[in-house]
């Protein structure tokens, strides 16, 4: 499994049989991450000021028609992951066949991403 972070309104909200979200257009690629552990990181290094819940949509690699290339983060992984970690960025949309499960972000007290739960 590889792992992209979405707000909830967004996924709940797009149709089609797959999603693009705005960093495919921007960046050329999807950002993913390799595990659990380092989505938590992503999501406390970037995502920590989320208006609203976020998924974790845990995408089967195989399922995807768009090609995978595993990349070391630039300029540097978010705190807490180790830099020698290569995170897989997806060349095209992410098919909605390719998503094996969602999960959501818990957020603690102190608004740490802390765990993935799973949904419904």
């Amino acid at each position: 499994m590889i792992y992209h972070v979405v707000p909830h309104t967004v996924w709940t909200t797009a149709t089609g049989r797959t999603y693009a979200p705005a960093s495919l257009a921007e960046e050329g690629f999807v950002h993913c991450s390799p595990d659990e552990a380092t989505t938590l990181a992503v999501v406390n290094a970037f995502y920590r000021d989320a208006s609203e819940p976020l998924l974790v949509l845990a995408l089967d690699e195989a399922r995807l028609t768009a090609r995978v290339e595993w990349e070391a983060a630039a300029p540097a992984p978010p705190p807490g992951v180790s830099g020698d970690v290569l995170f897989p960025h997806v060349f095209g949309p992410l098919d909605r066949d390719a998503v094996d499960h969602v999960l959501q972000v818990r957020f603690d007290e102190e608004g740490r991403a802390a765990e993935l739960l799973a949904t419904g």
